[in-house]
């Protein structure tokens, strides 16, 4: 059985993810395609535009056979982590052959070749990244620039570091050769709008073109040019019933949390470090909302997409200890089914014969059955999904949706 496994935000599911789940699977000749997807808070440090059950909806209908959940301590991490958790996640299924995504170079040798000097971290690289970074760069910028000055081969590929895409297929490669799986990376060139375009154009919008529309409040019929029918439907009748999320809904809750927190400091969160958490301090008076916040504590050294996530740690309350706790596991701890087609039984009778972890189908016999830190790790992903939910309730005069109660998708 071949399985195709790719890694996902669907923030929200448009026609270049259908491209990728049709164009991988007709280059690998794969039989299924296994999604992790990220739950209801994303990477770049923000919430999804809408509720993960319905993002895994959108996935179903157009071409996954099975949707799988990326803890929240990893969706909500920098590349590296979100990455090592998704792996991770794969390798303990036991059925996952390849490892699929999208690239803006579309050649998997050279992703490769970046990501075995990044996995091997050698000495006069690693010297050179600190110097950099003594220098006051960015850690991206300060690591292509290590990159280059080591290997100058590189400098031919410059362009390859500073793509999203790319970057995270380097990631994806690199948790691959340390954990030792035996997945083979795949990579399909992107074609259409880039992360970073903004406006809907006739080559397709990007995610993020499309959110930005979206905030904008631009008539959903746009939704139907950019998007498979059967994701544009879903997502329409979603944001009818309640809007498209935003960052700004969650304001009020992490102020709370940064003034609950002022008196001890927020350095033990996540990817914070002592600079951020001074600054967080002394510009806390001038807090107004998140992403206004962002802008406030952004400098040259930390962009407002680390700085967001950042803020995002404190307020779901992650912590350095609880990622340093799952590394030192070294394997995913679960995995939770979000959805499935009915056409995947065998997959899913492969999976219940080879897996490792334990798969989670219904959430409350997880509570009571799941111990240790594969208790706590649910524990924190249903606390994340609470504060969603909640925010999303108050925000549209409702009661909070019962996360454990929620079915699977099933098409």
């Amino acid at each position: 059985m071949k399985v195709n496994g790719i890694v996902a935000e669907y923030n929200p599911f448009h026609n270049g993810h259908k491209y990728l789940l049709t164009e991988s699977a007709r280059k690998t000749g794969a039989d299924y395609t296994v999604v992790v997807m990220s739950g209801d808070f994303v990477q770049r440090g923000a919430p999804a535009i809408t509720d993960k059950f319905s993002r895994a909806q959108m996935a179903l209908a157009c071409g996954a056979d099975l949707v799988l959940e990326l803890p929240a301590l990893y969706a909500a991490a920098s590349a590296e982590f979100f990455a090592e958790g998704a792996v991770a996640l794969f390798n303990g299924l036991n059925v996952v052959t390849d490892l699929c995504f999208g690239s803006e170079c579309g050649d998997v040798s050279i992703l490769r070749q970046i990501a075995e000097i990044l996995a091997e971290e050698p000495e006069a690289y690693s010297l050179s990244l600190k110097q950099y970074l003594r220098q006051g760069l960015s850690y991206p910028n300060a690591r292509n620039e290590a990159l280059i000055q080591n290997y100058p081969f590189l400098g031919h590929h410059k362009n390859v570091f500073s793509s999203p895409n790319n970057i995270l297929g380097i990631e994806y490669i690199k948790a691959i050769l340390r954990s030792g799986s035996s997945l083979h990376p795949v990579t399909v060139l992107r074609t259409g709008a880039g992360y970073h375009s903004r406006l809907p154009g006739d080559e397709g919008c990007s995610a993020l073109a499309i959110r930005q529309a979206l905030y904008a409040g631009t008539d959903y019929s746009f939704l139907e040019n950019n998007m498979p029918p059967e994701a544009a439907r879903i997502l329409s009748e979603k944001l009818n019933a309640s809007g498209p999320v935003r960052s700004g809904d969650f304001s009020e809750t992490l102020y709370y949390k940064l003034v609950l927190e002022n008196s001890r400091g927020y350095e033990g969160y996540l990817d914070v470090s002592r600079e951020l958490s001074d600054r967080i301090l002394n510009r806390l008076d001038d807090f107004r909302d998140y992403d206004s916040f962002c802008d406030l504590l952004k400098t040259k050294e930390m962009t407002y997409t680390r700085i967001s996530r950042c803020l995002l740690h404190i307020l779901l309350n992650m912590k350095k200890e609880d990622m340093e706790k799952a590394r030192v596991l070294g394997t995913a701890l679960y995995a939770r089914v979000l959805g499935f087609r009915r056409s995947a039984a065998p997959l899913l009778s492969r999976i219940r014969e080879r897996s490792s972890i334990p798969v989670v189908t219904k959430t409350a016999d997880a509570v009571r059955e799941l111990d240790g830190p594969a208790a706590e790790m649910l524990k924190q992903d249903l606390c994340v999904s609470q504060i969603y939910n909640g925010v999303l309730a108050h925000k549209n005069g409702r009661a909070p949706i019962n996360e454990i109660a929620t079915p699977l998708v099933i098409l």
